[in-house]
């Protein structure tokens, strides 16, 4: 037997075993697709956004709390499955427009297109190349990446939630 063989069996058994443990428990195996999604949750808890709203920016009143935030606007999200458990229909973002590659960080939640459709992903990796300054995104609940985009492709940056 061939390593081939090998690795293409031991590759066909895990992915069964993890399909029968899904299907016979109970559990909802998601299948969310952003173009490029396969079974799975890919989301990696580490990876968390950075502070974009200091705490002096924040002011709770007994009936209101105000956000000095500039550039602001609000976003709600399509039931897409792709960013479950952070963003769902239902959830309200608070979201800016970065104005340069420093606004946008690893772990941030970045709005950009795909063919028109506004799409909601988390930044997983950012590195610099002979173009210039990438950023790598996927949906949390996507085990595969969306690829590379560039900073002229991203036009919001999600700062806030609201649920």
């Amino acid at each position: 037997m061939s390593w081939n063989n090998v690795v293409v069996f031991l590759l066909g058994f895990v992915a069964c075993a993890i399909l029968f443990f899904g299907l016979s428990s109970g559990l909802e195996v998601p299948s969310t697709v952003s173009g490029f999604g396969v079974l799975g949750s890919g989301f990696d808890k580490e990876i968390s956004p950075s502070d974009h709203v200091n705490e002096d920016d924040i002011i709770v009143l007994g009936d209101k709390v105000i956000l000095n935030i500039r550039g602001v606007s609000l976003s709600n999200y399509a039931d897409s499955g792709s960013m479950v458990p952070v963003l769902d229909k239902g959830a309200n973002g608070i979201r800016i427009v970065p104005l340069s590659e420093d606004d946008v960080e690893v772990g941030d939640i970045v709005s950009f297109r795909i063919g028109g459709i506004l799409v909601v992903h988390r930044v997983i990796e950012k590195g610099v190349d002979d173009e210039g300054v990438w950023f790598d995104v996927k949906g949390d609940a996507n085990m595969i990446g969306d690829g590379r985009i560039r900073f002229e492709d991203i036009e919001y940056v999600t700062v806030g939630i609201l649920y």
